[in-house]
């Protein structure tokens, strides 16, 4: 007999227009997937677990997540984008071997997992080497979330990869799929991240894009952004080369003209938005009205570490204050008599669980408290003090809670966070890996006076 949960009495949101909200409802996990949502369900022969002081609600998804950077977290605060390019990815990338990037997929896997983030999508272009990705995979198998394991190019150097790279992603993209993925019905999948015109001279782009189509699995690229990257026109650029399509996600899309975004909507295209990162770095505001425009209902990433917090908390906030304030300032600027549509919390935490499982491929198991899915459910406590009282709850995880809540995680039916603390996990260790890394990579650039010292 498969084992059983029983969340017993919770603050339900399940994001199933169906099942909608249920205040005091129960929620019925059996082995790896969700067996009932209702009120007093009547069930016996399982573990209760006293969910009367939480909201309950799907796996947050992080759609967009340069995982192997935790290791150098904090290390670009200040940074603008061209910044980033010279220290991260011409300087530190260069230098990571395996195991830096096994502690940095490790270490943000369990991050993710420690703040309700039950699906992430791990863009890795740090596969300098094969070993270097096969690390990448088992730092996230470790961590034991669901992943989509985004394969990228190397960073060995920013003048072979970057702006203008006439060389083509790996082709050991097909020894991955075979070794790793031969299914795309497990816990980790697989898909391209690609580097897109202006990055590459467009015989590479065709090269990447067939070569992920080939194998069979999605596309990820960035889009738009930035005082160089924005004048590129890429989606134009990929609609030219006729590589527009329903498999692809475009991450940023700050500076797509509007004819753009209608043919990224008219081709079955995805979005993803990194409010906080796109806001410091220049690469321009989230364009999420705009998308929202096109019939474009974007997913929400952290992106990196280096810059930002990692966790959908800070993310979702941040997206829920630009777009309003776009509108509001668009009504002061124009004079308009009447507001426009007002993103709300509701839609902001849809694009945080149910838009992102769909924009990483997995929305047929995750996203949402549906019976049949698989169980990414997460507790978030209400009863502490930044969540009391609790009116409207959906309002209460957007705006009010943060990792401090996230009481109970569960990953295809398996307890990875209890009690507010990561299950089988040695802290001790995660520690040891992570310092280690960061002694050595700061070794390869120069070291800030405010830094702390060496290990």
């Amino acid at each position: 007999m498969s084992q059983r949960t029983l969340l017993r009495g919770g603050l339900i949101l399940s994001m199933d227009p169906e099942i909608g909200d249920l205040h005091g409802g129960d929620l019925l996990i059996d082995g790896d997937s969700i067996a009932a949502v209702g009120p007093s369900l009547d069930v016996s022969d399982c573990e209760v677990i006293d969910a009367s002081s939480a909201i309950v609600i799907p796996g947050f998804v992080d759609s967009h997540r340069h995982t192997w950077e935790t290791v150098i977290r904090g290390v670009a605060p200040d940074a603008t984008l061209n910044d980033y390019f010279d220290v991260v990815l011409d300087q530190l990338a260069p230098a990571y071997r395996p195991e830096d990037v096994y502690a940095g997929n490790l270490l943000g896997a369990l991050e993710a997992v420690d703040a309700g983030i039950t699906t992430l999508l791990d863009w890795s272009h740090i596969n300098n080497t094969p070993d270097h990705s096969d690390e990448a995979i088992r730092g996230l198998r470790e961590a034991g979330l669901r992943a989509v394991y985004c394969y990228g190019n190397p960073n060995t150097s920013l003048a072979d990869w970057w702006f203008g790279s006439t060389l083509k992603a790996p082709e050991d993209i097909r020894r991955i799929r075979d070794q790793y993925f031969p299914a795309d019905d497990g816990l980790l999948t697989l898909a391209m991240a690609a580097r897109g015109p202006g990055f590459c001279v467009p015989e590479v782009v065709r090269h990447d894009w067939e070569l992920a189509r080939d194998i069979g699995v999605p596309i990820s690229v960035h889009v738009g952004m930035g005082t160089v990257a924005g004048r590129f026109r890429m989606i134009e650029q990929l609609d030219g080369l006729g590589l527009l399509g329903p498999d692809t996600t475009y991450i940023h899309c700050n500076y797509l003209t509007d004819e753009e975004l209608q043919r990224v909507a008219d081709t079955g295209g995805m979005t993803s938005v990194a409010p906080t990162v796109e806001m410091q770095m220049g690469h321009g505001l989230p364009p999420t009205g705009r998308l929202l425009a096109h019939g474009l209902r974007p997913s929400i990433s952290v992106d990196v570490v280096t810059s930002a917090p990692g966790d959908l908390f800070t993310q979702m906030r941040a997206l829920f204050a630009t777009e309003r304030a776009l509108v509001h300032d668009r009504v002061w600027r124009e004079e308009l008599e009447e507001i426009p549509p007002l993103v709300g919390v509701r839609d902001i935490l849809e694009f945080a669980t149910v838009e992102g499982a769909r924009v990483c491929g997995v929305g047929d198991r995750t996203g949402s408290l549906t019976p049949g899915k698989k169980a990414d459910v997460v507790l978030l406590r209400f009863d502490r003090i930044n969540t009391l009282p609790v009116i409207d709850p959906v309002a209460t995880v957007v705006l009010a809670a943060d990792t401090s809540n996230v009481d109970t995680v569960f990953v295809n039916g398996r307890a990875v966070k209890r009690d507010g603390r990561l299950v089988g996990v040695d802290p001790g260790r995660l520690r040891s890996l992570a310092e280690s890394s960061r002694d050595y990579l700061l070794t390869k650039t120069a070291r800030q006076p405010h830094w702390v010292p060496a290990g």
